[in-house]
Formats: C-alpha cells, structure tokens, sequence
C-alpha cells in the first residue's frame, strides 16, 4: 500500500476526520502516536500495543543511529522486523536529541557535529545522513532535519533557525527524490518541518517556503517547549491555516490530555508525547477526573479501579490499593500496569475525538472534557 491521507470531515471549529494510508496499514487520524525511542514502548510489550489499539509508533532516529547502528538495523530487515512491530511508525530526523545536548554539539550549516551521550564519540548529522538513516530504518514516514531553538528566543535567533532550516529541508528534498529514482526509500514519506519560534510571521514565512517543496506532510516542530499553552494554539492556527487540506498534519511533542482537543481544533492530524509512559513510571496515572498520584498514602486502602469509568484491562482487573503496593515495594509490575492505563488513556481519548468529529459535536466535548479533568481525583 502506497503513502496516502484521505481526508473524511472538517469541522466548523478546524478538526479534521481523516485517514492515512501507509504500507504497514492505515491510521485513523486525529491519532496520537505512543513514543518509543530506542525500538519499544517503554513497559508495553508489541502484543500489549497491538490489543491497546496503537496503529503507529515512533522511533527515535539519533538514539537507533547509536545504538544499535541503522546499518545493523537493515541487515536484520529493517526496524518493522526488527522489534517485530506490524503497523507503521514514524521516525523523527534525530535533530531535537542532537540539540538537547547543548555542551556536546556544534551547529553549522553543513549539520551537526556532536558527541554521544553514550561513549563521547563524535558524529556528524546532516540532512542527507538524517535520510540515509531512516531510509535503513525503512519507517513508513521520515522527518526532515531541522534546528531546534531553546525557548525563549529573539525574532533574530528564530528567523536564522527557520532559515537554515529550510535549507536543510530543500536538501533533504533533493536527497529523497534521488532516493526514489534509485529504486531506494520505495513507499516511505517524508515530512516537512514548520519552524519559527513564537512568531508568526515566521511561523507563515516557514509554511509557505516547506510547502513549496511539496512534501508528503508538514510537522509543526518547536513548540510545547515551554511557551503558554494559548501561544502553543495561536502559532498552530498560524501554520494550519496555510497548510494543504489534503496533507497530514502532525503536531511533535504534545501534548497533556486536557490539551489535546485544542489541537485537534486547529487542523491537527497526528501528534506524539512521552507523557504517558514516563509519568506512568512516576506513579502519575491519568483519569477522567484528572491525574492520580498513585503513591498517596490515601490509595493504601482503596479497592477501586484507578478510573472507574475506564475498561481498560488494568482497570477492569487491578486496584487502586495494589498498585500502590507495587510502586511503594518497588516492584516493575507497578510500571507496566501503570504504562498499560495510561496509553489506554490516551488512545481511547483519541477514538472519543474522532467519534465527536463525525458526529458534529467537538466542540461540546472538548468544553465537557476540559472540564472534568480540572475536577480532583476520586
């Protein structure tokens, strides 16, 4: 099956209904996609994945390129074959791990040389190694090296990332086509992505230079990372309402459950976060009341389910009480019922929001839901 969106519903309020079509099956969309950086879902077995409903994965381009090498990764088949994972996954270019590292990178416009965080030992990412890595990968939808900025920046410093962004995606352009007339990448997409800070007119700028280049889709990278969650909205309006209506949209990096239909109204169609995994590890379980601290010391004796309202296999078959046994005897278990909830969670809301698109009534459920995950847990 070749890359394809069809787009089903647009709303009055922005939401786009929608599906995506990729050679390891097609995602419903708006759809959230859980986070597994070096080739698993951190406490989710593949099988767990599957019967939660997970339709696509993402994988972590600089983490895999280290460890344990793309090209070790291709010969054993590439990355579906390689964590025995059927459906699609998305691989990000690597460039906002290779920016976190802060002391051990330096950014020009050829790339980035940088060091490992594992072993010091230096490497050098460009546009065109981005590509061939995930071309090894063989993900179903690779992303475009770009530069990420630290938040706040000045119009100044965000202006020159944009720029040199775009150069990097103009390159990344060439490379992917040169790819496709070699017989290499077949059935892979690559995305374009939308940078410029927290300003919008180079927000648009951005945009309208990526969409030049036509690519597959467009990610709006750079936000969520510490702005007002109302600046998080405004820049996505600015970039979606420029965006072509028959390409996916995917929004990196978000986002807290009460957030998410807010995206959704802007026109986005895909979005990751590790916010359920890695607060599940922390005992944080998210509910329809809002979040729970599963190592209160009042949970000690409770016999309810973590979300009564949930039928989740955790939920249906777990107490309150034994989880936090689990967590306070530090036992792993606690994790993985805690993780199992959680992109539970996440994905249920997502069918919730598709439902509430075909059935018109989005923006009733976002107000209803925004409301009960301010009220306290119970």
């Amino acid at each position: 099956m070749s890359f394809r969106f069809e787009l089903l519903k647009t709303t009055p309020q922005g939401a786009r209904r929608g599906r995506l079509h990729t050679p390891h099956g097609t995602i419903e969309t708006p759809a959230f996609m859980p986070v597994g950086t070096a080739a698993t879902v951190k406490g989710l077995t593949q099988g767990a994945l599957e019967e939660l409903g997970a339709e696509i994965l993402l994988g972590n381009t600089y983490h895999l390129y280290l460890r344990p090498g793309h090209e070790r990764i291709r010969e054993l088949g590439g990355l579906h074959r390689f964590m025995s994972w059927p459906r699609a996954i998305l691989t990000d270019s690597g460039g906002f791990q290779v920016f976190s590292l802060s002391e051990l990178r330096k950014v020009t416009d050829d790339g980035v040389r940088f060091r490992s965080h594992l072993d010091g030992s230096e490497h050098f990412l460009t546009p065109e190694k981005a590509l061939e890595i995930q071309t090894a990968l063989g993900s179903d939808i690779m992303m475009v090296l770009d530069e990420c900025i630290e938040a706040p920046a000045s119009h100044e410093q965000a202006e020159k990332a944009a720029a040199r962004t775009l150069r990097w995606a103009m390159r990344s352009r060439t490379v992917f086509e040169n790819q496709r007339l070699a017989g290499a990448g077949i059935g892979q997409a690559l995305f374009g992505i939308v940078q410029g800070g927290t300003y919008a007119d180079l927000r648009r700028a951005s945009a309208r230079d990526l969409i030049a280049l036509d690519f597959d889709g467009y990610a709006i990278g750079g936000l969520a990372v510490g702005e007002p969650h109302s600046t998080t909205c405004e820049m996505t309006a600015e970039v979606t309402a420029l965006l072509p209506a028959e390409k996916p949209r995917y929004l990196m990096g978000v986002g807290k459950p009460e957030d998410i239909p807010d995206y959704v109204t802007r026109g986005v169609d895909m979005m990751d976060c590790v916010l359920p995994t890695r607060n599940a590890r922390n005992g944080c379980l998210f509910t329809s009341r809002g979040r729970l601290s599963i190592r209160n010391a009042q949970y000690a004796g409770d016999s309810r389910a973590v979300d009564e309202s949930c039928i989740c296999a955790v939920c249906k078959r777990y107490s309150r009480a034994y989880l936090r046994h689990l967590f306070m005897a530090n036992e792993m278990l606690g994790a993985v019922l805690a993780t199992h909830h959680n992109v539970h969670f996440y994905l249920d809301l997502m069918t919730r929001i598709r439902q509430a698109i075909e059935f018109g009534d989005i923006a009733d459920f976002s107000s209803e839901w925004q409301s009960r995950l301010t009220a306290d847990s119970r």
